[in-house]
């Protein structure tokens, strides 16, 4: 399981953007030497008020890795569909596991949803997909995994930033350039946060004077909680629904884009699986696999997952199992039609991409854009629009 656990954990759980196209500018030139890029990311340091005693001593030991860059370029784990992706994910032992820290940890939970109005599935459903309870938080020098991003011209606007934030909390005694260990794109603890959310978010939730994410259960739980919040989460609401839907549903309706009110989906026939809807809210109908396969019903706090991760299979996997811990039954995962091989999905995209869609970068992953693009492409072709591509759309374009 744990080979499983480390593509999935350490591929994408980040939180930041990804696959965005709309990165920062970097703070200082990327590329050149290593040794040039790490004394100019030291002048923008000291530049910024940092003593140059201290700006020297946490530079020093500084790196270029190359496991860093060969991780961020590896995502093939997330090409796997949503059956096969939660599946993979979401064992017994790790359903057993979650309940067992709900319970020894429910005190912790009962403060998180009094103070930050978080569920505390959604927070243990976080806690295991990104390092399996603590277990595995990664092994990844932080510093260098952080400054080999920066010095790497793919998206340095997003990680030269985070330098500069282990800078500040190494001033505080909480980070060690040689020592401090995560992921590979520099998240830290048992909720993977990256420096500069650990200073915006980070909470002692033990008492003991000190941020802790790695070795603190209650202090990484509340940070991911207050993060959680300041990326917009709505409090003591829920964020998905498993739902079962008539097959004479408008599918062009559905998909991550198109919101109606709860309520008027119970009119087209919508129904829970587990409960009753919440028809006082806004609602998105999800068809991972199509409308022959799983059906949710999205609230607005779905939309806060894609803050924390941009994949659309971790964040469904990721919700999903948060009903899961929380007593919702396996979900009716249907009879879908087949869906396309990674080749054949790269295929996808570049008829897409020739047809004038933004469906970012041509992997092989079905990411929203794709979805988007999928959509629109069966309702012109009187396919029915569910964003699920098939070989048929496939032969048809």
């Amino acid at each position: 399981m744990k080979s499983i656990f480390v593509a999935a954990a350490l591929s994408l759980a980040t939180a930041f953007p990804v696959f965005s196209q709309d990165y920062p500018a970097p703070l200082v030139e990327c590329g050149g030497s290593f040794s040039s890029f790490v004394d100019r990311m030291k002048s923008l340091a000291v530049s910024r008020g940092h003593a140059p005693s201290t700006v020297d001593q946490f530079f020093a030991s500084a790196r270029q890795d190359g496991a860093t860059l060969n991780a961020d370029r590896g995502q093939g784990f997330f090409q796997k569909p949503f059956i096969e992706f939660s599946r993979s994910l979401i064992s017994q032992n790790r359903l057993q596991n979650g309940i067992a820290n709900l319970q020894r940890y429910d005190a912790v939970f009962d403060a998180i949803e009094r103070n930050y109005g978080v569920s505390r599935g959604v927070l243990t459903a976080f806690w295991a997909f990104e390092t399996d309870y603590g277990g595995f938080q990664g092994n990844f020098n932080t510093l260098n995994s952080l400054m080999t991003l920066s010095h790497d011209c793919r998206r340095p606007g997003l990680f030269q930033p985070q330098v500069l934030s282990a800078l500040e909390l190494y001033e505080t005694g909480d980070f060690s350039p040689t020592e401090t260990t995560g992921a590979w794109a520099g998240e830290i603890g048992m909720v993977q946060m990256l420096p500069g959310d650990i200073i915006e978010a980070g909470v002692d939730g033990d008492g003991d004077g000190h941020v802790r994410l790695k070795s603190s259960a209650p202090d990484a739980l509340m940070s991911g909680a207050n993060m959680l919040r300041k990326l917009g989460w709505r409090p003591n609401e829920p964020w998905l629904q498993e739902v079962d839907v008539p097959q004479s549903l408008d599918w062009s309706l559905t998909g991550t884009e198109n919101s109606l009110p709860t309520s008027q989906w119970a009119q087209m026939g919508v129904q829970a699986r587990n409960g009753s809807l919440f028809t006082n809210l806004p609602g998105k109908i999800i068809l991972p696999q199509g409308h022959k396969g799983p059906a949710f019903i999205a609230y607005p706090n779905f939309d806060v997952y894609f803050e924390w991760n941009q994949s659309f299979t971790y964040v469904l996997t990721a919700a999903y199992f948060a009903t899961r811990l929380e007593g919702a039954p396996v979900y009716d995962a249907g009879n879908p039609d087949p869906g396309l091989s990674g080749p054949q999905m790269k295929q996808l995209q570049q008829k897409l991409q020739a047809k004038g869609y933004d469906v970012g970068k041509v992997d092989g992953i079905l990411g929203a854009g794709t979805r988007a693009a999928v959509q629109a492409e069966q309702e012109r072709l009187g396919l029915p629009a569910d964003a699920w591509p098939t070989p048929a759309l496939l032969n048809r374009l």
